[in-house]
């Protein structure tokens, strides 16, 4: 409602619902706005600005993708813009709240029909719904003057960055008309809580007064209550594969980061957010996903692990070190057998175990049988699940997973030197195919001897 007693936007930390929306893509030869509540959106701000110049160069900014991601609370929208000369500005529209007693209106006048509720649903906003509340005093959309900017770049008025955050706000709005409402003051949650409150008031007050104790309970006739769900639209259809996940947005902002926050660690777990969205959708939609068990979830040593494997920069590769109890060259070894096994590379890597005595004599007979010609066979010194070249360089592991993984001597520490096989002896001539005649540099010796098997 303009004017009278509601509040402007909270602070930057204030507190409240807040939805944030990834950057969008460009938007060359489309309109912002295709919805009319979306159009009335862009009405308030061009009638607004006193400057069409920073108009333009809003729309131009908003095209091109320079908007990061935008952050939507009660009062208050942010996102951090990037001008063409790479300098970025964090840029806030206000817009004033709802009061308690403009809320408590609007509510009655979405209950009372329940079209209203129906569509909002939908992510639709039918004028009539405007256009009751503004009967009951409470003005939703926004109009001239009630889009406030705030911006880095210290202009009085809207600048082209606030234009740009409008312009892309315009395309959040036509996509689900709730993030307005959440500008209005209540997340879309708390809407439909509360309206199915007052709707469930409503119908038990239909029903009359309650009969005497011991009596009939007063409420909703069952007829009723399943009838409502032909006010309710069905639900949408499965969301289709993302071909490429979203860019991280920009959390720089050109202003000092508190104490303790990395913006640059921030924007990369992000983008990993968002690739694992695009996998765990993938899945999702895959031919029977949902007969086959989920995955293990991983450890904070093996998702660190993992993290570093898609090549962070050195300070958050340090951090993720740090944090998983290794060193920097044992992270590297951990990543170079997520790279060639995943979890279970990185087991075998870290985890020594020994094998039940019948699986060790069943081991000792592959390991026997692997070779035919005797001349040929390594001499091997078992211990655990792991057994060594006597005299190299070179070690195969046996995996919980029943495949063995060839190691090689490096620096003084084993390290991951190829993919898992069934067959020993074909670990063994991976390891042996990257050394010429044989032989390895260094520290690294002789794969093959001629002496018989060492068994424990």
């Amino acid at each position: 409602m303009k004017g009278g007693d509601g509040v402007y936007g909270s602070g930057a930390d204030g507190a409240g619902p807040e939805r944030t929306f990834a950057a969008l893509p460009v938007a060359r030869g489309q309109g912002f706005a295709r919805t009319w509540w979306g159009q009335a959106w862009l009405k308030a701000l061009e009638d607004t600005a006193l400057d069409g110049v920073q108009l333009k160069l809003g729309r131009r900014h908003a095209r091109a993708g320079a908007v990061g991601a935008v952050s939507v609370r009660p009062g208050r929208i942010t996102a951090v813009i990037e001008d063409r000369d790479h300098t970025r500005y964090r840029s806030d529209v206000l817009l004033q709240q709802l009061s308690p007693a403009d809320w408590d209106r609007l509510l009655d006048v979405v209950a009372d029909r329940s079209g209203h509720l129906a569509a909002l649903l939908d992510r639709d906003m039918p004028p009539a719904l405007v256009e009751d509340a503004a009967a009951a005093g409470v003005e939703l959309l926004p109009g001239i003057g009630d889009l406030e900017p705030e911006c880095g770049c210290e202009a009085w008025d809207h600048c082209a960055h606030s234009a740009a955050l409008c312009y892309q706000v315009a395309r959040l709005l036509d996509q689900d008309p709730c993030v307005l409402l959440l500008l209005r003051g209540r997340g879309e949650e708390e809407l439909l809580e509360e309206l199915q409150r007052r709707s469930a008031s409503r119908g038990g007050a239909a029903t009359g007064p309650a009969g005497p104790a011991g009596g009939d309970a007063v409420g909703v006739p069952a007829g009723e209550a399943y009838a409502a769900r032909d006010v309710l639209p069905p639900l949408p259809p499965l969301p289709s594969p993302v071909a490429v996940p979203g860019p991280a947005p920009a959390l720089g902002g050109g202003t000092t980061p508190a104490p303790g926050v990395a913006p640059d660690a921030l924007e990369f777990l992000i983008g990993d957010a968002a690739a694992r969205a695009r996998l765990l959708l993938s899945e999702a939609l895959s031919p029977g996903y949902a007969d086959n068990p989920p995955a293990p979830a991983l450890t904070p040593a093996q998702d660190a692990v993992r993290l570093a494997a898609a090549g962070p920069g050195a300070a958050v590769t340090a951090r993720l070190a740090d944090g998983s109890g290794r060193d920097a060259r044992g992270l590297d070894l951990a990543v170079r057998a997520w790279q060639l096994g995943g979890p279970a590379g990185l087991a075998v890597l870290e985890e020594e175990w020994t094998p039940a005595p019948e699986v060790l004599s069943r081991l000792r007979d592959r390991l026997a049988d692997a070779w035919e010609d005797e001349a040929s066979r390594p001499r091997l010194r078992a211990t655990g699940n792991r057994w060594t070249v006597v005299g190299g360089g070179t070690q195969l592991r046996y995996g919980r997973d029943g495949r063995w993984w060839p190691f090689r001597k490096e620096g003084g520490r084993w390290a991951p030197a190829g993919p898992a096989a069934d067959d020993p002896a074909a670990a063994l001539a991976a390891l042996a195919a990257d050394v010429p005649d044989g032989h390895m540099e260094g520290n690294r010796t002789t794969v093959r001897e001629t002496s018989p098997l060492v068994s424990p």
